[in-house]
């Protein structure tokens, strides 16, 4: 079957996609946040000018040297402990050598047959199950620099302040086997690197681009086929679409009796489909050797055991921790730990009060409703997580009703008054005394004959109208729970 060129590949029959498993892999690369780049003193900062940020040393002038950025080193082995792989106890650099217009050395210093960290899993979640995946390795190298091709301009150009870059390039096992648990498999890896500060992993700056091995079997087999590799794909829905269309194709192409061919293919996201790139490099093609100016790396175990002492909670764990001891539904343990600083604030309420569901419903409510209008992070809002326990127990204890907490909420934030002078200040106060609650439910039984005789009948919607009645009346003050037992009490 040849490539369209244009529009989405029709997706095959059923019977003819269920005849198939797709097998994928995929290889990420994650830039890391330090200071300064792989090799050299500049700085590592997006959105400077273009070509602003380089020196000798990574535009490849003859007669430099690289030197090893220690904070890349040390990012590399928390990503490695975080995944459980091995650390290497002595690993070194090589040269990837190939030609490319933003490669200003000709060649780009990665690793090769002594990674930084090998084997390893990423647990996540897929469809409602606990998915793993293996890791072949985690290794360092340094990026390449940006082509920029400007659309009805003849000439293109290229920026180098990317080259240099601290990379993780973290490479799966071929254990995933559909676009929806590569998407989530990524969302976890992103969410791993976030949580240990190594990166930002900001997919619209560049900061993790991903590359999809994918290929498909019969059914039932276990023989693993020719694939194909999809670049340089730059969010997770493309990275689902991609292969997407990339299974659909190869099902096409051997249901046509055609044979697939090994190649590397871009992801065109308008027209929704992959395109032929070129073919498919193998390990002897980028002629690798050992990096000549820069001494192989030897890590100390003192030095690795400080590092394994300071290792963060992983996402995964603290969403296993939410719902098997907090009661959390998946939804909110997903949600809680997408931001490492929301997660580690509601372990801070948590230590305060067990209410976790109540603690839970909150945040995703009412306060990430202000962090996004203020476009403030969580310790930025001036709402230390005492103060909103200190809300939550208020609702809880019938203090105040929860539309009264609602209302609360914004005159708490960035106030150190007591919740109580507040409280009494709007006037929002429930009440439960029995001799206010009495009077206003004897009155609201009165008013409604007939619905106090569906009640006596057993239907409910009749305790639900009468009790509305008397918080109409009382304009919420009235505690609910004290009212429908009154009401209990009078009509029974």
């Amino acid at each position: 079957m040849g490539d369209r060129a244009a529009g989405r590949a029709s997706a095959p029959h059923g019977s003819d996609a269920a005849k198939y498993e797709s097998v994928i892999g995929l290889e990420v690369h994650v830039q890391l946040s330090t200071r300064t780049k792989m090799f050299c003193r500049c700085q590592n900062r997006f959105g400077a000018p273009p070509n602003s940020q380089t020196c000798p040393v990574c535009l490849g002038h003859p007669g430099t040297l690289p030197v090893i950025n220690r904070a890349a080193v040390e990012s590399a082995v928390r990503a490695g402990l975080a995944c459980g792989s091995e650390i290497a106890r002595y690993t070194k650099f090589d040269r990837k050598n190939y030609y490319y217009p933003d490669l200003p050395k000709n060649y780009q210093i990665s690793q090769y047959d002594l990674p930084i960290c090998a084997g390893g899993v990423v647990d996540f979640f897929s469809g409602g199950r606990r998915r793993r995946v293996g890791l072949v390795r985690i290794h360092l190298e340094e990026d390449a620099g940006k082509n920029i091709h400007a659309a009805g301009l003849p000439e293109s150009h290229v920026d180098l302040n990317r080259a240099g870059v601290p990379l993780l390039e973290v490479v799966s096992a071929p254990d995933l086997r559909t676009p929806e648990e590569a998407g989530a498999y990524l969302k976890m890896l992103r969410l791993i690197m976030v949580h240990l500060g190594v990166s930002d992993c900001n997919m619209e700056e560049g900061s993790l681009r991903c590359d999809a091995n994918v290929s498909i079997r019969p059914r039932g087999s276990d023989q693993l086929e020719t694939r194909t590799e999809i670049k340089n794909i730059n969010s997770f829905s493309f990275v689902m679409s991609a292969l997407e269309y990339e299974i659909g194709r190869q099902i096409e192409v051997r249901e046509g009796g055609g044979k697939i061919v090994q190649e590397t293919r871009l992801y065109d996201s308008a027209r929704d489909e992959t395109r032929p790139m070129r073919g498919k490099e193998e390990a002897h093609d980028y002629r690798y050797f050992p990096e000549p100016d820069l001494a192989p790396i030897e890590i100390d175990e003192g030095w690795l055991a400080r590092l394994r002492e300071g290792m963060p909670p992983l996402p995964i764990a603290r969403m296993d921790r939410y719902m098997n001891e907090c009661g959390l539904p998946y939804y909110d343990a997903d949600v809680l730990v997408q931001d490492r600083q929301v997660a580690e604030y509601f372990e801070e309420c948590l230590k305060l009060s067990p209410s976790a569901k109540a603690l839970s419903n909150w945040l995703i409510n009412e306060v990430f409703g202000l962090m996004n209008q203020q476009k403030l992070g969580i310790r930025e809002l001036g709402l230390p997580p005492g103060r909103l326990v200190e809300l939550v127990q208020s609702v809880e204890s019938g203090t105040v009703s929860k539309a009264g907490g609602r209302d609360l909420f914004p005159r708490i934030v960035g106030s150190t008054r007591p919740i109580a002078e507040i409280v009494a200040e709007m006037g929002i106060a429930q009440v439960s005394d029995d001799s206010f609650i009495r009077r206003e439910v004897e009155a609201v039984v009165a008013e409604n004959p007939s619905v106090v005789e569906d009640l006596r009948k057993g239907k409910k919607n009749a305790q639900n109208f009468l009790v509305g009645q008397v918080m109409r009346r009382t304009k919420g003050k009235a505690n609910p729970a004290a009212v429908s037992e009154m009401i209990g009490k009078i009509t029974g």
